[in-house]
């Protein structure tokens, strides 16, 4: 399959917007990255992700109701789409196998 590659954050985001549900949109999936990767990740970087894996086929996304806690802004939600599960099935069957032949010589390091 002749699918573009995806980096380590867009990676962390498809997982993070799979994990989150109905409640996926841009500051959850934030903070959500921030709070379990443990590492300084700049907004910007995270919403030009969001963006790439809209444009590869991976994600959708689409405008909510306005909120008044936002001022009346609509909040976008993204899922991941059939082609970014598969995308991720595949990661964790690769990261799988190749942890059966890590696991032991990394816990004898």
């Amino acid at each position: 399959m002749g699918r573009e590659p995806v980096g380590q954050l867009e990676h962390l985001i498809l997982l993070v917007i799979l994990s989150l549900g109905d409640s996926a949109y841009g500051a959850s999936i934030f903070d959500r990255l921030v709070t379990h990767t443990n590492r300084t990740i700049l907004r910007p970087a995270v919403y030009n992700a969001l963006r790439r894996l809209e444009a590869k086929g991976l994600i959708s996304s689409e405008m909510g109701e306005p909120t008044p806690e936002r001022g009346g802004r609509a909040k976008r939600f993204f899922r991941v789409e059939p082609v970014g599960i598969e995308l991720l099935r595949e990661s964790r069957r690769t990261l799988l196998g190749l942890w059966e032949g890590a696991g032991a010589a990394l816990d004898q390091a």
